[in-house]
C-alpha cells in the first residue's frame, strides 16, 4: 500500500481546461493499481493550472513504469483538454517521476505515458516497456496509413500489454501518405483540417488571429472595388496611390529603389530567393554575351573573359521554367519566361551589378540580350521579367517544396516511426509545430481550382504543381545541407551576402546543439546503426519524400554519429532558419507589385524599343489577390515560438536541458551581432535574427 501525490499541469492555451473526469492507474514492476480518480473540491484542470492530488494504492506496484490516463465526460457535452504533464511523488522520498504529455485529449480517451527520460529502443529491456513502445508505433501507423476511414465511434485498439486491452472512442480514422500531385513529395492524407489530430492544429488563439488577419485585407480591397476589377493599371503612379499598407523600412526601400541595378542584383543575395546565384567560370553556350556588350559596366582595363577567370562573374539561371504552360486569368492568357541573368561583383567590395539578361533559354534574333546600356524602358522591363521568374521559382520550389513539403515529410515519417520517448522525437517535435495545419490549408486553399493561385499566378495551380514536381527532381541532399549548398554555388567571395553569413552562424549553432544531444544518447556509431526505429524513419523519408530517387543523394540509412548529426541539423535548419529567410519578407518585398509581379500579361519582348511595362504587369484584380496571398504570409506575433525556445519540456534530464540552455545562449549572441551590423545598413537584413526566427513552419 502506498500514497502518491500526483501533480497535473494544464496548458495555458485558450480552451485548454476541461470539466471532464480524469483518472490514472499506475503500472509497476509488481503489478497495476486500480483506476484512481483525480478529484479535489471545486473545479479541476483549469486553464494554466498545476494541481496536486492525493491517491492511495491498495497494494504496492513496485517501481512505476507506466502511467495510464483515463479521461471521461460525465455529461453530454465533453470538453477537450490539453495536458502538459503528470508528475508522481512516490512514498518514502523516492525521486519524482515526470510524465510528459503535451497533447489534446478529446472526448473519452485512454492514454499510456512513459516517464520522461529519453530512451532508444535497445535501452528498453523490460518486456512491458518494449511492448508499450511497439504498440505506440503500431497505433500511429494505423492512424496514418491511408487505408480509408472507419465509421465514427468505432473503437480502436489503443494498447495491449500484459493481457489488458485498452480502447478509446474517436471519430473517423485519420489516414497517412497520399500523393497530392504526381512527382511531389507524398503528404498527409487529409482533405480538410477537421481530419487533423487536434494536437497538430493551430491553437484557438492563432486560428482566430490568422483568420482576422487574412480577412482584413480582403474586406478593404473589396470595399475599394479593386478585388474584382479586371482592368489593367493605367500607370505606375496609379499603383502607387491606390494601395496604402503598414509601412516598414524594407517596403519603403523597395519602393524607392526597385528600378535600380544595385538593388535588383542585391535581391539575389538578401531577397526572398538567395539560393540561386552561383559563380560562373564559363559562359553557358546558350548565353552568347560578348565583351562589347558588357564593357560599359566592366569598365576599362579588363574583359569578360578576365573577369570570368578571376571568379567575379555570377549567373542566375531560371531554366527550370522552360516548357511550362502558362494559365489564363480573367479570360486572358498569361506568359512565362525562363531567363538567364549575368552579374558582376565590382572589385574592392563594391556592389553586385547585372551585366546582361536573356529572357529565353534559346538564343537567336527574336531573343535579344538586354543590357544596362539599352534604353531605360527596355532594361527595366527585362529586369521585371527576371523578377517574375524569381517569384515563381522562389514560391514553388525554394519555399513550398524545399521547406513546407520537405518538413511535412520529415514530420509524418517521425509520427509513424518514432515513439514519443525517442530522443529524436523529443528533439524534433517543436520544429514541426503547426506545419501540417498550414500545409493542408495551402493544398485545400491555394492550389484548389479557382482559388488564389489561379487568380493571381501566371502558371495557375496546375502549372505551379508541375513546377514543384520539376523542382523535386533537382533537389539533392547537398542542396539541403547549407555548407554544401554554398560551397557548390561557390559564393564565398561575394560581399554583402548577409543570408550566407547569418545562416552559416545559425547552422553552426544548430549543429553544435544537435551534436550535444546525439552524444548524450548515442555513444558510438554502432548505437546509430542498431537503432531500428531511427533507420525506419530515415528510410521512409527517402521513400515517401524523395520518391526513392537515388540521384538525390538523400540517405536511406544512417550508420554514424556524424551522419546523424548532419541529417538532424539539416532538418532543424530547414524548418526554422531556412524557412524564415525565404518567407518572412514576402509582403515587404512584394507590396510594391512591380518589384515582384506574380504574372505577366504580355509575352516577353522579342525586339528592343517596343516595350510597355505597365501593360505587361498584372491587372488590378490579379494584383489584389497576390497581395492577399503575401499578406496572409506576413509575420505574426501571436502564438509564436522562436528558435531555441522550447516551452514544452519533452526532455526531462539535466544533460539535454543544459544543451538547450547553451543553444539559447549562442543564439542570443548571434542575435546581438546581427543587430549590431544592421545598425550601419541602409537596408537591414533581419530575417535570420534568431530572435525572430520561428522554430517551425507555421505560415
Amino acid at each position: 500500500m502506498g500514497e502518491y501525490q500526483v501533480r497535473v499541469a494544464t496548458s495555458s492555451f485558450l480552451g485548454s481546461g476541461t470539466w471532464d473526469n480524469v483518472s490514472v492507474s499506475l503500472v509497476g514492476l509488481a503489478g497495476e493499481s486500480p483506476v484512481l480518480r483525480l478529484d479535489n473540491f471545486g473545479k479541476d484542470f483549469s486553464l494554466g493550472s498545476e494541481e496536486d492530488f492525493e491517491v492511495k494504492l491498495p497494494q504496492d506496484v513496485g517501481r512505476v513504469l507506466l502511467l495510464r490516463v483515463h479521461k471521461a465526460h460525465p455529461t453530454l457535452l465533453p470538453h477537450a483538454w490539453f495536458c502538459r504533464w503528470f508528475q508522481l511523488s512516490p512514498p518514502g522520498g523516492a525521486p519524482l517521476l515526470r510524465f510528459p504529455c503535451y497533447q489534446w485529449l478529446e472526448g473519452e480517451r485512454n492514454l499510456v505515458l512513459r516517464e520522461g527520460a529519453a530512451k532508444i529502443i535497445w535501452q528498453d529491456s523490460h518486456p512491458l516497456l518494449h511492448a508499450q513502445r511497439q504498440a505506440e508505433i503500431k497505433q500511429r501507423q494505423q492512424e496514418y496509413r491511408g487505408l480509408g476511414a472507419l465509421s465514427p465511434g468505432v473503437p480502436h485498439l489503443w494498447y495491449v500489454c500484459t493481457c489488458t486491452v485498452f480502447w478509446r472512442q474517436r471519430g473517423p480514422q485519420r489516414v497517412g501518405w497520399s500523393e497530392f500531385f504526381p512527382g511531389l513529395p507524398h503528404c498527409l492524407d487529409a482533405e480538410n483540417l477537421k481530419e487533423l489530430d487536434p494536437t497538430l492544429r493551430y491553437s484557438i488563439t492563432k486560428e482566430i488571429n490568422q483568420k482576422f488577419h487574412h480577412a482584413s485585407l480582403n474586406v478593404v480591397l473589396k470595399l475599394k472595388g479593386l478585388l474584382d476589377s479586371q482592368r489593367p493599371w493605367k500607370s505606375l503612379g496609379e499603383i502607387q496611390h491606390t494601395f496604402i499598407f503598414p509601412k516598414s523600412q524594407v517596403s519603403e526601400y523597395v519602393f524607392e529603389h526597385w528600378h535600380e541595378d544595385a538593388f535588383f542584383a542585391s535581391q539575389f543575395l538578401n531577397g526572398l530567393n538567395p539560393v540561386l546565384i552561383r559563380r560562373c567560370c564559363c559562359l553557358p553556350k546558350n548565353f552568347p554575351v560578348t565583351d562589347a556588350m558588357v564593357a560599359p559596366v566592366l569598365g576599362p582595363g579588363t574583359s569578360l573573359q578576365a573577369e570570368l577567370e578571376r571568379g567575379s562573374v555570377y549567373l542566375v539561371d531560371h531554366a527550370i521554367l522552360s516548357g511550362l504552360r502558362p494559365s489564363v486569368i480573367n479570360g486572358r492568357p498569361q506568359f512565362v519566361a525562363a531567363p538567364l541573368t549575368l552579374l558582376h561583383q565590382r572589385p574592392g567590395g563594391g556592389p553586385l551589378l547585372p551585366l546582361a539578361i536573356q529572357l529565353s533559354q534559346t538564343p537567336g534574333p527574336d531573343n535579344p540580350i538586354f543590357l544596362p546600356s539599352d534604353q531605360a524602358e527596355d532594361w527595366l522591363l527585362a529586369k521585371t521579367w527576371v523578377r517574375h521568374s524569381e517569384f515563381l521559382v522562389h514560391e514553388m520550389v525554394t519555399h513550398l517544396l524545399a521547406t513546407h513539403f520537405m518538413a511535412e515529410t520529415f514530420a509524418l515519417s517521425m509520427l509513424r516511426q518514432l515513439p514519443f520517448l525517442h530522443p529524436i522525437f523529443k528533439l524534433l517535435i517543436p520544429h514541426f509545430r503547426y506545419t501540417f495545419h498550414i500545409n493542408i490549408r495551402a493544398r485545400t486553399g491555394l492550389f484548389a481550382p479557382g482559388k488564389l493561385i489561379d487568380k493571381s499566378v501566371s502558371l495557375g495551380h496546375e502549372g505551379c504543381l508541375e513546377l514543384i514536381a520539376k523542382g523535386l527532381a533537382t533537389v539533392t541532399y547537398r542542396s539541403l545541407c547549407l555548407p554544401h549548398q554554398l560551397a557548390d554555388r561557390e559564393v564565398q567571395d561575394l560581399t554583402h551576402y548577409y543570408y550566407r553569413d547569418d545562416s552559416l552562424q545559425i547552422w553552426a549553432a544548430i549543429e553544435s546543439f544537435v551534436t550535444n544531444i546525439v552524444d548524450i544518447y548515442y555513444p558510438d556509431n554502432e548505437a546509430v546503426s542498431k537503432d531500428s526505429e531511427l533507420q525506419a524513419w530515415v528510410r521512409e523519408i527517402f521513400q515517401e519524400g524523395f520518391l526513392s530517387r537515388m540521384s538525390s543523394g538523400v540517405p536511406s540509412t544512417l550508420d554514424s554519429c556524424a551522419g546523424l548529426i548532419q541529417y538532424l541539423t539539416m532538418i532543424i535548419f530547414t524548418c526554422s532558419a531556412q524557412h524564415a529567410a525565404i518567407n518572412s519578407g514576402q509582403f515587404e518585398f512584394s507590396a510594391w507589385m512591380p518589384n515582384i509581379p506574380t504574372t505577366m500579361r504580355l509575352p516577353p519582348p522579342t525586339t528592343k524599343g517596343q516595350t510597355d511595362l505597365v501593360a505587361s504587369l498584372p491587372e488590378v484584380s490579379a494584383t489584389c489577390h497576390a497581395l492577399v496571398l503575401f499578406w496572409s504570409l506576413r509575420n505574426e506575433t501571436k502564438d509564436t515560438q522562436c528558435l531555441g525556445n522550447y516551452p514544452d519540456e519533452h526532455f526531462t534530464e539535466e544533460a539535454p536541458q543544459r544543451s538547450i540552455a547553451a543553444f539559447q545562449s549562442r543564439l542570443a549572441e548571434i542575435s546581438r551581432g546581427i543587430r549590431e551590423r544592421n545598425r550601419s545598413l541602409a537596408l537591414p537584413y533581419t530575417y535570420l535574427d534568431p530572435a525572430v526566427v520561428e522554430n517551425s513552419i507555421t505560415m
